[in-house]
């Protein structure tokens, strides 16, 4: 383990979360979804038995975690909880699967906390209460673009998760301790615990992603 990037609370450490002694926090992660990503130092191919001996290494409870649904259902059993409640990530894009599930376990979330624009702006009752500065309740499910090649915030990495998704994700679950990344990649966690000033650690195998999540931090 090395300390790859150390400010103001957030801290990147390079190498293998599962063999690491980590503070107590609340795990929050995009881990990799087995289906042959082209990362630079991780085999994103395991036979399936490795691949969730991976996850349920890495990913310590209380923790929120984004994965695709068939692989969410077979991590619940390994890890032995059921999610307190789960939400379904949707956007548009010509790929064969158009949502992921965001699922918390050992801990839930508190949408009171957050809300989301109206979807009749136009309705003289939903005008006045935009006036106000009021909300729409928030769904579970939330529409949120992914990142491409054109988006402002893109990075060499290849699997980047939005900003606005791990914002939002933080936003609703309340937490007295450190976030903690298991599967940083390029630390969009990091960023948005940063940005809603909170402590967090990120642990990264590859030193070209750590050093990606680190120019992130710094900007």
């Amino acid at each position: 383990m090395t300390i790859f990037y150390e400010h103001n609370g957030v801290t990147i450490l390079h190498g293998d979360a599962r063999t690491m002694e980590l503070p107590a926090g609340l795990t929050v992660t995009d881990p990799p979804y087995n289906v042959g990503y082209h990362y630079d130092s991780y085999d994103d191919g395991l036979a399936p038995s490795a691949y969730y001996d991976l996850l349920a290494a890495a990913i310590r409870l209380p923790a929120v975690v984004i994965l695709y649904p068939e692989p969410m259902f077979a991590l619940s059993q390994r890890l032995g909880v059921m999610p307190s409640k789960t939400v379904a990530w949707v956007y548009n894009a010509n790929t064969p699967r158009q949502w992921r599930i965001i699922a918390w376990f050992g801990c839930s979330p508190d949408f009171s906390l957050a809300g989301q624009p109206y979807k009749n702006p136009t309705d003289r009752r939903i005008q006045q209460r935009i006036a106000n500065g009021e909300e729409a309740r928030l769904y579970d499910w939330w529409e949120i673009q992914q990142v491409k090649n054109v988006s402002d915030e893109k990075t060499d990495h290849p699997c980047q998760i939005p900003l606005e998704l791990m914002a939002l994700i933080l936003r609703v679950t309340p937490h007295d301790g450190p976030v903690i990344d298991p599967f940083m990649g390029s630390g969009t966690t990091l960023r948005a615990a940063k940005d809603a000033g909170r402590t967090a650690i990120g642990v990264e195998l590859s030193e070209a992603y750590c050093r990606i999540a680190a120019e992130r931090l710094s900007q």
